[in-house]
């Protein structure tokens, strides 16, 4: 018998950029194309586009605001959820879930959904964060998503926890990718100081814990030591985040760096950044649940280092182990950078355990065993 078709509802803060944000999409488009209903209820942002594109529906919500408003969406989510017949409820960050499970807790079935929530980052272990783990269903994002839940909450059963590991589309990131001409010029015509420079560049939002001190002083080194490199750091700046923004770029005025850093703020073509870069980093303070970027970039070929913690060290020791360093030794990581410019070393074909057709199967799957007689 073919599976019934699912409505499904996805929480989560905003719709601007970001892991969680990437892998709600993913998962609203496989429903989409499996012939589900796709629903999210999100603060919106630059996503959102894409999103309904594809087919899903989105309802704008300050559903991620943390203030006591945000129990006044209590009632409002339990009548949408009876309203809108919602089979799956998924929530995906802290404040979303715990409106959702509220709301949740007071539906009577049949019309109650099954309630899943997915554990997408290390959080801080207090009754604030145990909301993540209180899904009917618990998704963990890698295997050290998994051993934080198994470490910090050993009361919740390990049949509840569903490990499914984030993954990317081999189409979307091809191994030996170039970028065309077109982009090339613009590029260049953009960003004239890259042009003959061994590019370096550093992925990810603009936020205290992403290593861009490290960053700066790597850059710093390697250019006292006469080797050509300029550092590129891509990624937007929340609007609470501006004073640490500026703070970086004093730190780059300091050290006369400003003719060897650049920002670019959000950008939309990774892929060909990437395939543009020598090498990219990932010098994240505190371990990540995952570590999307350095997946995306392994995934085309090109060389990545990273702090040996989390879900970054995880996929650096199945994909690409000589590009893990120990947390902070700037020393080790000048001197594999130093080797990857005199000698690129080659990035071995990424394996299927890490591919989206995975993820989005195991995730239906998951929604699916709700309803084994729908098989």
């Amino acid at each position: 018998m073919l599976p019934q078709r699912l409505t499904v509802l996805q929480l989560l803060p905003a719709l601007e950029s970001g892991g969680v944000e990437r892998g709600t999409l993913e998962i609203a488009n496989g429903l989409v194309k499996k012939g589900h209903r796709s629903l999210v209820i999100s603060g919106g942002g630059r996503l959102v586009d894409q999103l309904t594109t594809e087919g899903s529906e989105h309802y704008t919500w300050p559903i991620g605001i943390k203030s006591p408003r945000a129990l006044f969406l209590i009632p409002k989510l339990r009548n949408f959820l009876r309203t809108q017949k919602i089979d799956i409820l998924h929530a995906r960050s802290r404040v979303p879930a715990w409106i959702a499970w509220f709301a949740w807790k007071s539906i009577k079935k049949p019309l109650k959904p099954h309630f899943i929530t997915t554990v997408h980052g290390l959080y801080s272990v207090n009754l604030y964060s145990t909301i993540m783990v209180k899904g009917e269903k618990i998704i963990a994002v890698s295997e050290t998503a998994y051993q934080y839940i198994r470490t910090n909450y050993p009361k919740v059963s390990i049949e509840n926890i569903e490990l499914i590991p984030r993954g990317i589309h081999p189409e979307d990131y091809p191994y030996g990718y170039q970028p065309n001409q077109q982009w090339l010029e613009n590029w260049y015509h953009t960003y004239p100081q890259l042009q003959d420079k061994v590019v370096l560049t550093l992925p990810g939002r603009l936020t205290p814990l992403k290593g861009h001190e490290d960053f700066i002083v790597l850059i710093e080194k390697l250019i006292q030591d006469q080797y050509p490199v300029h550092g590129l750091i891509v990624g937007d700046t929340h609007p609470n985040r501006q004073q640490y923004f500026h703070r970086i770029k004093q730190q780059i005025l300091t050290r006369n760096l400003e003719s060897s850093v650049t920002f670019t703020g959000h950008r939309k073509d990774m892929r060909e950044i990437y395939a543009n870069s020598h090498l990219v980093l990932s010098l994240s303070k505190k371990p990540e649940s995952f570590g999307r970027t350095v997946l995306e970039a392994l995934s085309l070929g090109i060389p990545t280092v990273g702090y040996d913690h989390g879900g970054v060290g995880e996929i650096l020791k199945n994909l690409f182990p000589q590009g893990r360093i120990p947390l902070g030794e700037i020393d080790k990581l000048y001197d594999c950078i130093v080797a990857s410019i005199k000698n690129s070393p080659r990035v071995p074909p990424l394996n299927q355990a890490y591919s989206l057709e995975a993820m989005i199967n195991k995730t239906l799957a998951c929604y699916m065993g709700f309803y084994p007689s729908s098989f």
